[in-house]
C-alpha cells in the first residue's frame, strides 16, 4: 500500500534499527543496496535514499512516507505533510540548529549590519534556499554560494559569513566563528504525501505505522516494574515510585496485601528496586518494555 523512503548516510543505521524494534525490520540484500522491503501488509515498498532528496520526493508522490530532517523539508520549500517527530539516536534526539554565523572578531551585531556599501553579503551553505529566504525577508543583499562541505573554513577569504548547521556550537567556536542568528531548529521528522494522506485508507495505515514507531521510542528508557505489598507499607511504597500515571494497584486474592505495578525511568531504577526492599515491597521485578501506546 505504502511507498516508503528512509534516510540513508548517518541516520541510516539508527533508523533500521528503530524499524527493527518497532516490528517493521527492514530487508535488503546488502548494506549497499537502495532497494529493501517490509513485511508487512501496509507497506509495497521501500527505498533508501539521501535526505537531501526526500521531501522533494515525498512531495512529488514518488512516495508516500519518509523520513528526513525539517532542515530539508525547510530547504526544499515542498508541501508535505508532518506526522510528528521523531526522536531516536544520537542524531535525533537533540535539535540540529542552522545557524548565521560570522567570523569571532567581526563587528558585526545583527542581520542588519551586514549590509554595507561593499556590495551584498557573501554566504556560504548547504542551505542556499533557505539562506536566501532568510535575507530576502530581513531585506539584506546577499550572494549566496553553495558550500559542499567545511563551510566554516570560508570565513574570511571566501565568504563573509555561513549558513552552517550545529548541535551545540562547539565547531563553529572551534572555527573562531561566532553565532549572529538560529535560523532553524530542526528534528527528524515523519513525513507523508499530501494527496496519499488524504486517502482514507493509506492515512489509516501511516497512522497505524506513527503508531509502532512512536510506541517504541516511548517505551525506550523506561522498564515496569511489578511488586507485591503489605496493607502498611503500600503508601511509602507508592511515594517511592516516580510513575508515568497513578500505579496499577489490585488486591491480592486471599491475603492482607496487594499486587503493584508501574512505569519508571531505567535510568533510576538501580536506586529505586533496594528503596522499595527498604521499604516492605516483595517479589520486585523488572520487565523490559518494547512500545508504550498511550
Amino acid at each position: 500500500m505504502l511507498r516508503v523512503v528512509l534516510p540513508k548516510g548517518s541516520l541510516e543505521k539508527a533508523t533500521l534499527e528503530l524499524f527493527d524494534a518497532a516490528d517493521l525490520a527492514v530487508a535488503r540484500s546488502s548494506e549497499v543496496d537502495y532497494r529493501a522491503s517490509i513485511d508487512d501488509p501496509r507497506v509495497a515498498s521501500v527505498k533508501i535514499l539521501r535526505p537531501q532528496e526526500i521531501p522533494t520526493y515525498v512531495a512529488d508522490g514518488l512516495f508516500d512516507l519518509g523520513i528526513t530532517g525539517r532542515d530539508w523539508i525547510a530547504e526544499t520549500g515542498v508541501d508535505v505533510v508532518s506526522l510528528g517527530e521523531l526522536h531516536y539516536s544520537k542524531a535525533t534526539a537533540r535539535p540540529i540548529n542552522v545557524v548565521l554565523a560570522v567570523a569571532e572578531d567581526s563587528p558585526v551585531a545583527s542581520v542588519a549590519d551586514l549590509t554595507g556599501p561593499g556590495g551584498p553579503v557573501r554566504v556560504a551553505t548547504e542551505y542556499p534556499e533557505l539562506t536566501r529566504r532568510f535575507f530576502a525577508a530581513h531585506n539584506v543583499p546577499a550572494d549566496v554560494m553553495l558550500s559542499y562541505g567545511a563551510t566554516e573554513a570560508k570565513i574570511p577569504d571566501i565568504a563573509d559569513a555561513v549558513v552552517e548547521i550545529t548541535e551545540t556550537g562547539r565547531a563553529l567556536r572551534a572555527a573562531k566563528l561566532r553565532i549572529l542568528e538560529t535560523i532553524l531548529v530542526s528534528y527528524t521528522e515523519l513525513i507523508a504525501n499530501r494527496a496519499a494522506f488524504e486517502d482514507p485508507a493509506k492515512r489509516q495505515a501511516m497512522h497505524q505505522l506513527h503508531t509502532l514507531l512512536a510506541g517504541t521510542l516511548e517505551a525506550r528508557g523506561k522498564v515496569l516494574v511489578k511488586l507485591n505489598v503489605g496493607d502498611g507499607q503500600l503508601e511509602t511504597v507508592i511515594r517511592l515510585l516516580p510513575s508515568m500515571k497513578s500505579p496499577t494497584v489490585s488486591r491480592l486474592f486471599g491475603e492482607d496485601g496487594y499486587a503493584v505495578e508501574a512505569v519508571v525511568p531505567k535510568a533510576h531504577i538501580n536506586t529505586l528496586i533496594p528503596a522499595l526492599s527498604d521499604a516492605g515491597a516483595t517479589d520486585i521485578l523488572e520487565v523490559p518494555l518494547a512500545k508504550i501506546v498511550h
